[in-house]
């Protein structure tokens, strides 16, 4: 059915100024009223100061959504997304304490406006007007978003979240409980914080929030502590399409694991009563809480939505009838706490206030160059207590039977598994978590015999999601664990990848630095399994990873370098903050010869913490000093590389093979020193050669060595089939070999 023309009525009126003076013609004709059935705030523990104290965070959001119009109209503002008829959430900040850490979506202003009340010092007014005008003064972003955050007041920033959040907030609170198996002191959330996650109806929807719902009841249903409030502000609308009635509380009243507790956040006393029931319960049962709050959107989705485009006048004005302002004022006036013309002064002046502060504010210093834009992607080194030191009777004690194994030589995963155990008995933040990785060992057994030396609050098996499991590590690592998740297999990571991408990469950016998700992710990956997984568990790209600013990328090649490289993973987390993807080949995981059965040169005996040679991030391998050629490679390409090296041997062809190691970043001028004089670079690459890293390694010696031959073999644009074909597709022996020789024709 068509709307009429004049059912579109923010057409010709601007949505906000007819809302603002709906609200002013309220209080000056008196027609203010609280429901009928509206609760008394003695009952719910309101004072008078407090509501008052809420109803002026109220206030001071609503001027400031008009205010961010005014100011982009001018081009000096640059975010419109308001919280207008979302007020509601003051309330829930009342209800919480400042170290309750809080994931919050874009409509929580005043959720911020009134925590930071509850802490001296603070200027959140002048805080978001310049972020409003994107200073790089801005005191949480520093300029780069315009976001709700704060680290004093324990409020990590989100940008324009759907539900991307909420599988951060179960780890976080989850993490809250294994700090106290394990006896941890000092974290940033204390023994008895709640976590809360906010979010829209709409967003209830995205299946990153189902998953989050999922996790957390599934958790819960089996007694794990998880004290977090779920809060659903149900504004009934996402950007234009309506939720159906009755949807959210239908999904949630009844969900297992989940105690669901219903609210208006349109009215303040309300809103308070639900909110403070939901923090109490959660934080006596440390069980998680779906509060769904009813509020209603006012104005649109954003400065240039029309919503008379899609919504019928009369359900405009329903919504414009339900403001939260028009009910926290008939409340004061109810009360005598505030008659409606103070109530008109006090809003008025706080208007006034804001715009006069926001003239000083979009005069501060804006971002200006490339490098301060970029200077926040790395994050912060930190000082960290050093490593445990144990004694050689406890590491014995904790090997046991595979001590006397330690001096042999082995594939690559024994070493990992030892240099796992190892890690873990050194550092007691690390957490290993994943599918499989408890008492079964992981799909393939590298994380054997951690659960029963660790236990079950170090080694956890998750369940089978893996934004959950990606997202209980961002939230750990909000709680100062150094968490390393493992994904069983390379493509299973798309199912996830915005976790790595939107959530924990863009952290320290969008924090300026103040937040920071350290972790080692690791991943069983790459092609060459014989006759086994078709393309999902044979994924030969890892371009996903490579064009995430900030991220470090490692595949070793051999089980030596992976011990070593492991470590070098974990001190970049403990020690810079760094979210870092180790991809673990597979197909070398258990292989032990190079050119001939019963050889061994593919294994190695295990190098204890402080044996050997430690890889530092961007450090090279290399292997041989010929002239003639170098071939440039890692993972699966060093080894193969390594035995068509024999055959150019054969043919007089002095080689060499460098095993890049550290796929992102790569330390260019390592690399280019490690190439030498070789006059030609064979780039070999087990990826495919659309987007893989050949190509950037070819611009690379372009640039910077133009007098050498290049050429490159790659993984043909394919996916990776079943069987017996499963490496026709891929780089051989025998083809780089081929590319070889023809380079040095």
């Amino acid at each position: 059915m068509h709307r009429q023309p004049e059912d579109r009525q923010e057409d010709s009126v601007d949505a906000a100024q007819a809302v603002h003076e709906k609200f002013l013609g309220a209080l000056a004709n008196g027609t203010l009223a609280r429901r009928a059935d509206a609760p008394d705030p003695a009952r719910a523990g309101l004072t008078r100061s407090d509501a008052t104290d809420i109803f002026l965070s109220q206030l001071t959001s609503r001027q400031m959504d008009r205010l961010s119009r005014t100011l982009q109209a001018r081009g000096e503002g640059f975010y419109t997304i308001g919280s207008s008829g979302h007020e509601g959430n003051a309330a829930v900040a009342a209800a919480l304490r400042v170290t309750d850490m809080a994931f919050l979506h874009y409509r929580s202003n005043a959720f911020q406006l009134h925590r930071a009340r509850q802490l001296p010092g603070q200027t959140p007014d002048w805080d978001m007007l310049l972020s409003f005008a994107a200073s790089a003064e801005d005191p949480i972003s520093g300029g780069r978003h315009k976001v709700i955050g704060s680290k004093p007041l324990a409020i990590p920033p989100q940008t324009s979240t759907i539900a991307s959040h909420l599988p951060k907030a179960v780890g976080a609170a989850f993490s809250i409980g294994i700090a106290r198996r394990l006896g941890m002191c000092g974290l940033p959330l204390p023994e008895d914080a709640v976590v809360l996650a906010s979010f829209g109806d709409a967003s209830a929807n995205h299946s990153t929030a189902q998953g989050a719902f999922n996790t957390a009841g599934w958790s819960a249903f089996q007694g794990t502590p998880l004290p977090l409030i779920f809060l659903c502000e149900d504004n009934g609308i996402g950007i234009s399409t309506r939720t159906p009635t009755g949807w959210i509380e239908a999904q949630f009243r009844h969900r297992a694991g989940l105690h669901y507790i219903q609210c208006d956040g349109t009215d303040l006393v309300t809103a308070y009563a639900g909110a403070k029931e939901a923090a109490d319960f959660a934080r006596r049962t440390r069980k998680p809480v779906f509060l769904h709050m009813g509020t209603v959107r006012l104005y649109g989705h954003a400065g240039s939505d029309v919503q008379g485009a899609y919504l019928p006048k009369a359900l405009i004005e329903a919504d414009e009838a339900r403001d939260p302002l028009l009910a926290g004022a008939a409340l004061m006036v109810e009360q005598g706490w505030m008659s409606a013309a103070e109530v008109a002064d006090a809003y008025e002046e706080i208007g006034a206030t804001l715009a006069r502060q926001a003239e000083a504010a979009i005069h501060r210093p804006k971002l200006t160059t490339a490098a301060a834009v970029m200077e926040s992607l790395v994050p912060p080194k930190i000082d960290r207590p050093p490593a445990n030191r144990p004694s050689t009777d406890e590491r014995t004690a904790m090997f046991a039977g595979d001590a006397n194994q330690m001096d042999k030589p082995m594939h690559m995963a024994r070493l990992l598994s030892w240099a796992l155990a190892d890690l873990m008995l050194a550092y007691p933040e690390i957490v290993v978590a994943g599918e499989d990785v408890g008492p079964k060992g992981g799909v393939y057994n590298v994380t054997a015999k951690l659960h029963q030396r660790f236990g079950s609050a170090r080694v956890i098996n998750t369940l089978l999601d893996e934004q959950a499991i990606l997202g209980l590590a961002i939230g750990m690592a909000h709680n100062g664990f150094v968490p390393m998740p493992e994904i069983q297999f390379l493509a299973y990571v798309h199912n996830a990848e915005d976790q790595i991408r939107g959530e924990a990469a863009t952290l320290s950016f969008f924090s300026n630095g103040q937040y920071t998700n350290p972790m080692v992710i690791r991943i069983a990956g790459l092609g060459y399994q014989k006759g086994f997984g078709g393309h999902f568990h044979n994924d030969n790209s890892l371009a996903v990873f490579r064009d995430i600013p900030g991220v470090i990328l490692a595949v070793p090649s051999n089980g030596r370098d992976a011990v070593q490289m492991l470590r070098e993973c974990v001190r970049l987390a403990r020690e810079e903050q760094r979210v870092v993807v180790f991809v673990e080949p597979i197909a070398l995981y258990m292989t032990r010869d190079l050119h001939e059965e019963g050889d061994g040169l593919w294994t190695s005996a295990y190098e204890a913490p402080g044996e050997g040679t430690p890889i530092r991030l961007g450090d090279v391998g290399v292997h041989g000093d010929g002239t003639d050629l170098a071939i440039v490679t890692y993972g699966n390409g060093t080894y193969l590389s390594r035995q068509a090296e024999k055959l150019l041997a054969a043919d007089g062809v002095k080689a060499r093979v460098i095993d890049l190691r550290w796929l992102g970043p790569v330390d260019a001028d390592k690399l280019i020193a490690a190439v030498g004089e070789a006059k030609r670079v064979l780039i070999v690459d087990e990826c495919r050669i659309t987007g893989s890293q050949s190509e950037a390694l070819m611009a690379l010696f372009t640039e910077r060595t133009p007098e050498k031959k290049l050429a490159r073999i790659a993984a043909e644009d394919s996916f990776i089939p079943l069987g017996k074909a499963a490496t026709v597709t891929l780089p051989s022996r025998d083809s780089i070999y081929a590319a070889a020789k023809e380079l040095l024709a």
